[in-house]
């Protein structure tokens, strides 16, 4: 039940971000957020200390494609020589399935990047959703789902979920703060995230219930 509530209020938030981020319904806000980011009199010097961006560009590289590919190339693997060939599946179809949707996406609701501060990492696609925080969502969540999973105490079944959505959620806050997307390109790759790792998830759970129930 929980699973479904928080599917339904991510397609719902997408849905909302969607029909009105793209058109710059938000815009005056987020330049705003953008800006507080920034040195008043210098919007090219980010605020904090002189170590916070090489650690907002190491987050923002956790969910890049070449980190999320060779991660779930390892995680595959691991699960193939395990004998877990469904789960492997599973990790396989739900990036690759990640990377397709955001692609897509990204074409329907074109967006161009925030102009209002410099960028502080080249970026070259469009700004919505956010393909960083979707496909960190995807990965970190779907894993997190299915290490839970194999845990018998709720709490650490929490935490290994609550781990999955932080990672997902600093990646997310590393591309604002390097001023390469908007806030809502960021709730909108979070939540199109959440959504696609849920229905993945729950399309797994549901197939050996379906053999079960067949006599499989």
């Amino acid at each position: 039940m929980c699973s479904a509530g928080t599917f339904a209020l991510s397609l719902w938030i997408f849905a909302e971000m969607a029909d009105d981020a793209p058109q710059g319904d938000y815009l005056a806000g987020e330049e705003r957020i953008l800006r507080a980011f920034r040195h008043p009199d210098d919007l090219a010097t980010p605020i904090g200390p002189s170590w916070l961006p090489h650690v907002a560009r190491d987050l923002t590289a956790m969910g890049g494609p070449a980190v999320l590919v060779l991660l779930t190339v390892a995680v595959t693997s691991f699960l193939l020589l395990c004998g877990r060939r469904r789960t492997a599946l599973l990790v396989a179809l739900a990036t690759l399935g990640g990377l397709g949707l955001s692609l897509a996406l990204k074409s329907a609701y074109y967006r161009e990047r925030p102009t209002v501060v410099p960028h502080l990492t080249i970026e070259t696609s469009s700004s919505f959703p956010s393909g960083h925080s979707m496909l960190s969502s995807v990965v970190y969540l779907t894993l997190g789902v299915i290490v839970a999973r194999t845990m018998q105490k709720r709490r650490t079944k929490v935490f290994l979920v609550s781990a999955a959505f932080f990672v997902a959620f600093l990646i997310g806050l590393s591309r604002v703060y390097l001023g390469v997307h908007y806030p809502s390109d960021v709730l909108a790759g979070w939540t199109a995230g959440t959504a696609w790792a849920l229905f993945c998830s729950a399309v797994a759970a549901w197939i050996p219930r379906r053999a079960t129930a067949n006599g499989q």
